[in-house]
């Protein structure tokens, strides 16, 4: 007879486990603020309510039709964008608002000392024109966005002009200015600004590098002006030579030549006038 024994393990006591979770602490400091906002904007508009029509004076607002109003409550942005042209109210007690400009601004870029591709120094001025395009992007992505756009130009300037010969400087300011244009564009959208335009307005050389530049220029006219008077003289040189042809194989051509020679002398009133003798009346004297 056997006798088997099971053995069991003992019962193991529960554990609890607590977890704090930050979430649940953030979800409650939401709702304290949700009920605190919306209390103050109870009382703000009780407040408003009964001063009335005094209070009319600070809830009722106007902006230009060039201008937009970027409204903040109690820190947040009011949704909807910002307010413009025209009317708008606000809450005096729990809002704030920004006036934004939407006409376009015009600015120089400080000269810049530019090292271009080949090794020249260059001072370059250059003007910008640009605008806000996004009320609500310009005043919250970015502290200054005149500042900041300033800044940027010329920095931009800096780095394109640096990729670039001095002859394309000099050349091509046109396609420059639309690079630098389509650089500071993109930079700038995100700020809520449009680069509108870019234009580079001098290209400042140094003194000694205009007078070799103009020593170059002067030696360069005057070889092509020998060039034009060589060329000259060989065509006038082949022109003489087909005159001289045809008066040899015709004698009478040179007797009509001489007549008017003689017409054109005498138009003129000349006192003088040159006669030439035909070399066949010296033959005789010649031979001897």
């Amino acid at each position: 007879m056997s006798v088997e024994i099971a053995l069991t393990p003992p019962p193991q006591k529960s554990e609890r486990k607590f977890v704090f979770s930050d979430h649940e602490d953030g979800a409650n400091v939401g709702e304290n603020n949700a009920i605190i906002a919306t209390l103050l904007r109870v009382i703000s508009i009780l407040l408003i309510v009964i001063t009335l029509p005094f209070s009319l004076l600070f809830t009722v607002k106007v902006v230009q039709e060039y201008e937009r109003a970027v409204i903040f409550r109690l820190g947040r942005l009011v949704k909807g964008g910002a307010r413009g042209p025209g009317i708008f109210f606000i809450i005096p007690c729990i809002d704030s608002y920004c006036k934004i400009d939407l006409r376009t601004v015009t600015f120089d870029v400080p000269p810049q000392e530019i090292l271009s591709k080949d090794s020249v120094t260059v001072a370059v001025d250059a003007v910008v024109y640009y605008r806000i395009s996004n009320a609500t992007v310009a005043v919250t992505n970015v502290a200054d966005y005149g500042m900041s756009t300033r800044l940027l130009a010329a920095t931009t300037l800096r780095n394109v002009l640096g990729t670039k010969n001095l002859s394309e400087l000099l050349s091509e300011r046109e396609s420059i200015s639309h690079m630098i244009q389509s650089s500071l564009d993109v930079a700038t959208d995100p700020w809520g600004v449009k680069v509108e335009r870019v234009e580079v307005k001098d290209v400042r050389l140094p003194q000694q590098l205009q007078r070799a530049m103009a020593a170059e220029a002067e030696a360069s006219r005057e070889a092509r002006a020998k060039v034009i008077a060589a060329e000259g003289e060989q065509k006038a040189s082949r022109a003489l030579k087909e005159a001289a042809d045809v008066i040899a194989d015709s004698p009478a051509a040179l007797q009509l030549r001489y007549l008017q020679t003689l017409s054109s002398i005498a138009a003129e009133k000349n006192s003088t006038i040159v006669f030439p003798l035909p070399m066949e009346l010296f033959k005789g004297y010649l031979t001897k």
